[in-house]
């Protein structure tokens, strides 16, 4: 038998997430937890061979940074983001080793019953990209990656000079893309376009990344 770790929030996907896998007959459902960091304690103590990891767990907490430190502290155990956030910095991240694989709740094109086997067989299964999202009258494919890096610091309330200085642009040029996207998007003003981008999932800044069992 797998022994599986559910960790995700929402309840009601905490219980499809395990009657998929009690239904497959070969894992046994080791624990169900909401908190990513209470799961990556629990590994530590306990011999868990897969974790179905939520990336914005109870509290904020981060399930990337649990799952890195999971991985480096239990090599034989697989871990698996299973998540709604299309921010392009969570697929970054799960490639460059908070995963072993991962698969998009809301867009995935592969079954994830296939994901986790193929990962349980050493595979790594991961998109090309992020899955592409509407933002009004354009898609988030037609933002170029500096535009993004300058929502992100938006959305975490950097000044639009303080953005310039940290991306080595002038102020005007930080203007400038934020009116690009604006008018692209066919936004009423820079307001309207960051709940936009909140609400789709596109940037997520609320993550926690440390942990208090952490020493």
């Amino acid at each position: 038998m797998i022994r599986t770790m559910i960790v995700e929030d929402n309840v009601y996907m905490q219980n499809h997430l395990a009657h998929m896998l009690e239904t497959d007959g070969r894992f046994l459902i080791a624990a169900m937890l909401r908190d990513a960091f209470e799961a990556e304690q629990r590994c530590a103590a306990e011999s868990i061979d897969l974790v179905l990891m939520d990336v914005q767990t109870q509290h904020n907490h981060s399930g990337l940074a649990a799952g890195k430190r999971i991985r480096e502290a239990c090599g034989h155990t697989k871990v698996i983001i299973v998540t709604s956030l299309v921010d392009p910095d969570v697929l970054v991240r799960a490639k460059t080793g908070a995963a072993d694989s991962l698969w998009y709740k809301d867009h995935g094109e592969e079954a994830l019953m296939d994901v986790i086997w193929q990962t349980m067989e050493g595979a790594r299964i991961f998109p090309d990209a992020s899955p592409n999202v509407e933002l009004k009258e354009m898609f988030s494919d037609e933002l170029t990656p500096r535009q993004i890096v300058i929502l992100r610091k938006f959305v975490q309330g950097y000044t639009y000079d303080e953005i310039a200085e940290a991306l080595h642009i002038t102020k005007n040029g930080v203007r400038w893309n934020i009116n690009q996207m604006v008018e692209k998007g066919g936004f009423q003003n820079k307001h309207e376009l960051l709940a936009a981008v909140i609400e789709s999932k596109l940037i997520v800044t609320t993550l926690k990344e440390n942990s208090q069992y952490q020493s």
